[in-house]
C-alpha cells in the first residue's frame, strides 16, 4: 500500500526527494503533482514499471501514449531528433509551463516502448516538485494523467482521494496540494507547421 508524502513546491525536501528516487530506482510507481493535473510516473528506462503503469491505464504498453517529464531542455537531444531553431525558441518561451510538446523521437524511444513510436510528448512543468525529482533522479520519468470516474470532473484533484483510489497500485502519492482540473495544452512540433492538438491550461495566443 502506498503512503502519502507531503511536499512543498517552494522548497522540495531533500530527504523526501531521496525517498522518491529510491522508489523509482527500484522500479516503483509514483503519483505526483504538476502545474496541471496529477500524474502517474515511473522510470522511463524500466520496462516492467512502464508495464505496471500501462495496466493501471488499462492499455498495452506498446499502445501507451505516455509523455515524459524533463527538468529542463538540456535532455532534449538524447530523446528527440534535432529541433530546429524556430521550434527551440518557442520551447524556451513556453517551458516550464502547462504544455505538452510533441517532438520527433530519437531512436532511444521506440526501444524503450517496444513499438515504432515516431514522436514523443515532452513536459517541463511549471512546478518545482516534478522537476526536482527528475534532477535528483538524473533521468526523465513517465507522465500520464490521473483520471476521475466522475462524468463531470475529469481529473481527481485531491491527493487523499488519489491515495484512496490508487494506493494499492502505486508506491507513493506525493501530496503537493490540490491539483488542477485542466490538462496541458498539446502542440505537435513534429510537423512542418506546429499544430495545436488540444487546448488546455496553456494559452495559445502569441505562442506559435
Amino acid at each position: 500500500m502506498a503512503f502519502l508524502l507531503k511536499m512543498y513546491e517552494e522548497n522540495p525536501n531533500e530527504r523526501h526527494l531521496n525517498q522518491i528516487v529510491e522508489i523509482l530506482r527500484n522500479g516503483g510507481l509514483i503519483i505526483y503533482p504538476t502545474d496541471t493535473v496529477y500524474s502517474i510516473g515511473c522510470d522511463l528506462h524500466n520496462p516492467k514499471a512502464i508495464e505496471r503503469v500501462a495496466r493501471i491505464k488499462n492499455i498495452k504498453p506498446e499502445k501507451a501514449d505516455f509523455s515524459i517529464i524533463f527538468d529542463d531542455l538540456s535532455r532534449l537531444s538524447q530523446y528527440t531528433k534535432s529541433v530546429n531553431n524556430s521550434t527551440f525558441k518557442i520551447l524556451k518561451r513556453i517551458l516550464p509551463g502547462p504544455y505538452t510538446c510533441i517532438l520527433s523521437a530519437s531512436s532511444v524511444i521506440p526501444k524503450l516502448f517496444k513499438n515504432n513510436k515516431k514522436t514523443i510528448g515532452i513536459r517541463i512543468p511549471d512546478n518545482a516538485i516534478p522537476r526536482s525529482i527528475v534532477t535528483k533522479f538524473d533521468g526523465p520519468i513517465i507522465a500520464t494523467s490521473v483520471h476521475d470516474d466522475d462524468e463531470v470532473i475529469e481529473y481527481t484533484t485531491d491527493p487523499e482521494l488519489i491515495l484512496e483510489k490508487y494506493g494499492h497500485l502505486v508506491d507513493v502519492v506525493i501530496d503537493g496540494g490540490y491539483g488542477d482540473n485542466y490538462a496541458s495544452t498539446v502542440i505537435d512540433f513534429s510537423l512542418d507547421t506546429p499544430e495545436v492538438l488540444r487546448e488546455g491550461k496553456g494559452p495559445i495566443e502569441g505562442v506559435l
